[in-house]
């Protein structure tokens, strides 16, 4: 019985998460810090540095 209402609760806040994902995403990253953290994260990567750049200083 345990078991079945701990599946219950993760299965609900994952369905959750992912309703209001766009919102969560908004309210984290209107906090400056964890803004500049994300920046830094997704430049360090490659395939987003790559993608990204060339449009950036494009005429």
């Amino acid at each position: 019985m345990r078991f079945f209402t701990v599946l219950t609760l993760a299965v609900t806040a994952a369905a959750m998460i992912f309703k209001w994902r766009y919102r969560i995403m908004n309210t984290l990253l209107a906090i400056s810090f964890l803004r500049r953290a994300a920046v830094m994260i997704s430049m360090n990567m490659p395939a987003i540095r790559q993608k990204l750049l060339p449009g950036l200083f494009q005429r």
